[in-house]
């Protein structure tokens, strides 16, 4: 299965998302890839930490050498690289990623990732594609690449207004370029359950069909110590709710 996680707006937490549903399949004995196409690399350090800055290749050597024909173009697994974590490896983002995107819209090469993603498929049980807050070259190319597509939403009015712009792109990717597309869900994160607004612009976006899924993450600080030392919370916090909350929303979306 190949999962993209895609908003619009920035800080909605999809680098949180992606890489702790990542490790919790990589944990329950899942051989599990995380991709990362955001230049600001918050999944790759989430990762690996130190050894995030200076990995012998990554996203952007993928993308810059799809620019120039090669008879013998590296495999996809030459840009794969280990985790600390047993069954989870990461490709790996680079702040200068953004600098290829006007060259590979002019050669038309959005869908290279999807064929790189297809080349490694019998090597993995699980893919989870990062992405940058905005709707470009990159997340396009995600969108073409995965089967199902999670929405990070933070319960704020802006966030709203933008959920609708954001399902529409997703629609129109879906007819346009990946029929096999599908909106997995909205996950509702950093929540405050106490707090009026939150619940009420839930109850909204449920009135509408919308596909809110039933987890919410709540806020915590946990989090934040959890990127600080690069370990996703299953290996950092196993026992703690914020933890939980993310082990309901992996089994919420693997039904048995």
């Amino acid at each position: 299965m190949r999962r993209v996680v895609f908003n619009q707006k920035g800080g909605v937490g999809k680098s949180s998302i992606a890489v702790n549903l990542a490790a919790i399949s990589a944990a329950r004995g899942k051989r599990t890839l995380v991709v990362d196409l955001d230049p600001q690399c918050n999944s790759t350090h989430y990762l690996l930490g130190d050894g995030a800055n200076n990995p012998d290749t990554d996203i952007r050597d993928f993308f810059e050498q799809t620019l120039s024909f090669q008879l013998k173009p590296a495999d996809p697994n030459t840009f794969v690289h280990t985790t600390p974590f047993d069954n989870l490896w990461i490709i790996p983002s680079h702040p200068d990623l953004g600098d290829l995107q006007s060259k590979l819209e002019s050669k038309h090469k959005i869908y290279k990732l999807k064929e790189a993603l297809e080349a490694l498929l019998d090597g993995f049980d699980a893919i989870y594609i990062d992405t940058p807050p905005a709707f470009n070259f990159f997340t396009l190319s995600a969108l073409c690449a995965a089967e199902r597509c999670l929405i990070p939403f933070d319960c704020d009015d802006f966030a709203r207004q933008a959920l609708y712009s954001l399902l529409n792109n997703v629609q129109e990717t879906r007819m346009d370029h990946n029929d096999a597309l599908e909106v997995e869900g909205i996950v509702v994160n950093q929540y405050q359950p106490r707090a009026s607004l939150p619940q009420k612009i839930v109850a909204e976006l449920l009135s509408e069909s919308l596909p809110v899924l039933n987890t919410r993450i709540p806020s915590s600080v946990k989090m934040k110590e959890s990127h600080t030392a690069a370990q996703p919370l299953i290996q950092l916090a196993p026992k703690h709710r914020l933890t939980a909350e993310f082990v309901n929303l992996y089994d919420e979306l693997h039904p048995a």
